[in-house]
């Protein structure tokens, strides 16, 4: 028989030791998410071709903050064609910080093969 539940256990021990913060209203949510577009699209202004116009049309339009999240690949793409792919992600991932709070969870920056964490985190090749 058991006596406690792992997941529920699990559960109440995050719960302990996790910061609570509330949730950001709705004033704070619109401004944050300025914010993001303002940066993305000065990001975006540092190219000039049809493609990145576009991209900043599609930025500066966006409705929802999950809209801008998805737009970073294809900045990060455009940003890529003038500094370098390494130079473009660090521009990228600085904008990730801004998403923290108001992104689901399911919706957050992955590791990258290009970082340095990601290659100490694989098992060593013989």
């Amino acid at each position: 028989m058991r006596w406690l539940n792992t997941k529920e256990l699990r559960s109440t021990i995050s719960a302990l030791f996790a910061v609570s913060t509330a949730p950001p209203s709705a004033q704070e949510q619109a401004d944050k998410l300025e914010v993001i577009r303002r940066k993305m699209l000065a990001l975006a202004a540092l190219t000039s071709s049809p493609r990145s116009e576009a991209l900043a049309r599609r930025i500066r339009y966006a409705v929802s903050v999950e809209s801008l999240w998805f737009s970073r690949g294809e900045l990060m793409g455009q940003l890529a064609k003038i500094d370098g792919e390494a130079a473009a992600r660090e521009r990228v991932d600085a904008l990730g910080k801004l998403f923290q709070e108001l992104l689901p969870r399911g919706l957050h920056a992955r590791t990258s093969p290009l970082d340095g964490s990601y290659r100490s985190s694989r098992p060593a090749e013989d």
